[in-house]
């Protein structure tokens, strides 16, 4: 059952854990668990998906780790059988540990270890409830993000908070680097929530919900860049989507990926632009290539310029974006 005042009060030994997660996210907090005094009596995770060109069975990160340390891995496709229950339940959890599992647990799933199921949610809920809070807490303009250690209930990302940590998002931030740091936070997150667990410690807190904002799942279309967008909105989307879905526009027709790129202070854009074409600085039309420096491309926007630090052509790896300009007319040229 889930933690309430009328719950048996958490032994003084290790705690027997199930640990459900998938991708690379869940790796650290599977390894902090391995680290600890804590017993893995399980391992959830989604089966093996198709991956790469040739679309052969993968495991997750998640199953690699596990199987690494000689964990009971268990891969069902939903829960909704009665064996697939009676499995979990036989392993006589205190708690399962979530994240980024991907499957939807049932009541009698969230309700079977001792003291229920944790979830790490990597936003400061209520803020970011849903697929993808990293991404969008970088494209909104977030100034914090965290992670939130939370007790499951049967919504999304409703239950009650048991554990924060807070981290800056700094311009520099990708969703990879991020989702790398947050990683981490919840994996300590994680350990200070099972040990205020042990204690008796824990004073979970209700969610306002006239706080909450919903985290949409990415799509490949939004990825497309507007340059009659803000300089800052613009290169808030291409750090937010960085690793996936990367944002892009088109040159002469083709897609072009757009993997980093900055906000150009005064006295940088000054100097960047100081030997480019005073015609084409005039023209001042959004997505319009004003010049090519070693440090990168800079393109106008709705506002000001900003600069293109790294960008990848079809069929060819990322490269620097004065590399890409150096073999192609991009000086002049209009990304659309």
């Amino acid at each position: 059952m889930p933690m309430t005042e009328n719950a048996a009060s958490p032994a003084s030994r290790p705690l027997r854990i199930l640990f459900a997660g998938t991708p690379e996210f869940s790796v650290a907090p599977l390894q902090a668990l391995l680290d600890s005094k804590h017993e893995i009596v399980g391992v959830y995770t989604q089966p093996d998906r198709p991956a790469g060109r040739g679309r052969k069975l993968t495991a997750s990160p998640v199953k690699v780790v596990a199987l690494e340390h000689g964990l009971p891995v268990f891969q069902p496709e939903n829960f909704k059988t009665a064996e697939t229950c009676e499995q979990l339940a036989s392993l006589k959890a205190d708690v399962m540990v979530v994240v980024a599992y991907g499957l939807i647990l049932p009541k009698a799933v969230l309700e079977m270890p001792t003291f229920g199921c944790l979830n790490i949610h990597a936003s400061l809920l209520p803020r970011w409830r849903g697929a993808a809070p990293i991404q969008r807490a970088i494209e909104a303009g977030d100034a914090l993000s965290g992670v939130t250690i939370m007790q499951m209930n049967m919504g999304l990302d409703t239950g009650d908070m048991l554990h924060k940590v807070i981290t800056e998002i700094t311009s520099k931030d990708s969703a990879q680097a991020l989702h790398d740091r947050l990683s981490v936070l919840g994996s300590q997150a994680l350990m200070e929530t099972l040990c205020a667990l042990q204690s008796q410690a824990l004073q979970p807190e209700k969610q306002d919900e006239n706080l909450v904002t919903y985290a949409q799942k990415l799509s490949k279309a939004e990825a497309e860049i507007d340059w009659f967008q803000s300089a800052e909105s613009i290169v808030r989307k291409i750090q937010a989507f960085n690793p996936w879905p990367v944002a892009f526009t088109h040159f002469q027709e083709h897609p072009l990926r757009i993997g980093q790129a900055k906000q150009l202070l005064h006295d940088e854009l000054a100097e960047l632009t100081q030997y480019a074409d005073a015609s084409v600085l005039a023209q001042n039309t959004p997505g319009l290539v004003l010049s090519i420096n070693k440090v990168g491309v800079v393109v106008m926007t709705g506002t000001l310029p900003i600069l293109l630090q790294q960008i990848q052509p079809t069929g060819k790896k990322m490269m620097s974006a004065y590399d890409f300009a150096q073999s192609r007319p991009v000086l002049g040229a209009c990304f659309k």
